[in-house]
C-alpha cells in the first residue's frame, strides 16, 4: 500500500519539525509547508490525501488555505491545528470546509489517531459500494452511506459529507424514530461532552437539517434538556 501523503503546513519550525519526523516514522509521506502563500500550490502539485493546516500563518491564514483548497476538491479531508480557544474561531473552521481540529500544544498520539479515523473513511469511500448496496440506508427520498461517506435525494447527484456528518447521522440512524440522548451523541463522536464540541454538535446538526429539508418525512427533532429524535416516517 502507498504511503498516506500529508501535506503539513505549519509555521512554527521545531513543531513543524518534530511532527513531520514522527508523522514520516509512522509510514507517512509528509510535505511541509511553512508558509500559508505557498500552501496551495503545493497542494496542487503534490495532491495529498490528507491535509493539516495551522490557522496562524504568515501570508494566508488555515481559513483562507481551506477555502482555496475546497474550491479545488471538495472531499480531500482537513484538519485544523489552532491556538485559538475561541469557540469561534474553531467553528469557522468547520464553515470553510474543515472535517477536524486539533488544539495546542497536543500528543502526537492523538494527532494520529485522528488522521487515521479520517484516512480510513476516505479509503472506504474509495472502495465502497454502489448505490443499491446493502452499504445503503434509506431515509425516505434520501439514501445514507456510512462508507462512501455520501447522501443521495432520490436519483440526484450525491451530497458529500464531512467525517462528523456522517458520524453523527450514523448515531441518529442507530436510534431512528427513538431518543438519542445529547450526552450520550457527544460521547460517541468526540468522546467528550464539553461545553465546546457541544457547540460544534449545533452546528452539524443545523447543517444536516439543512442537506435533510427536502423531504418532510425527515427530520431531527430537538428534545429540549434530552437530545434528539431522528424521525424517519417511512408511510
Amino acid at each position: 500500500m502507498a504511503e498516506p501523503r500529508i501535506l503539513y503546513v505549519e509555521d512554527e519550525p521545531f513543531l513543524a519539525k518534530i511532527v513531520s519526523e514522527s508523522l514520516e516514522s509512522r509510514g507517512y509521506a509528509v510535505k511541509l509547508v511553512t508558509d500559508g502563500a505557498r500552501a496551495v500550490a503545493a497542494f496542487a502539485e503534490w495532491q495529498p490525501d490528507i491535509c493539516v493546516l495551522d490557522v496562524m500563518l504568515p501570508g494566508q491564514s488555515g481559513f483562507e488555505i481551506a477555502e482555496e483548497i475546497r474550491r479545488r476538491d471538495p472531499a480531500v479531508p482537513i484538519l485544523f491545528v489552532t491556538a485559538k480557544t475561541q469557540t469561534e474561531d474553531v467553528l469557522q473552521g468547520f464553515r470553510v470546509g474543515g472535517n477536524d481540529y486539533i488544539r495546542k500544544p497536543f500528543s502526537l498520539e492523538e494527532l494520529i489517531v485522528r488522521l487515521e479515523n479520517m484516512l480510513q473513511l476516505t479509503r472506504q469511500r474509495a472502495t465502497g459500494s454502489t448505490p443499491g448496496d446493502d452499504d445503503w440506508m434509506q431515509l425516505g427520498d434520501y439514501r445514507f452511506s456510512v462508507t462512501r461517506l455520501e447522501l443521495i435525494y432520490r436519483d440526484e447527484e450525491p451530497e458529500s459529507l464531512s467525517y462528523r456528518e456522517v458520524q453523527i447521522l450514523d448515531q441518529l440512524c442507530r436510534h431512528r424514530n427513538g431518543t438519542l440522548e445529547r450526552q450520550k451523541l457527544l460521547l460517541a463522536v468526540w468522546d467528550d461532552d464539553s461545553f465546546f464540541n457541544s457547540r460544534n454538535l449545533d452546528v452539524y446538526i443545523r447543517k444536516l437539517r439543512r442537506y435533510l429539508e427536502r423531504d418532510a418525512r425527515v427530520k431531527i427533532v430537538t428534545l429540549k434538556g434530552v437530545g434528539y429524535r431522528f424521525m424517519v416516517d417511512e408511510d
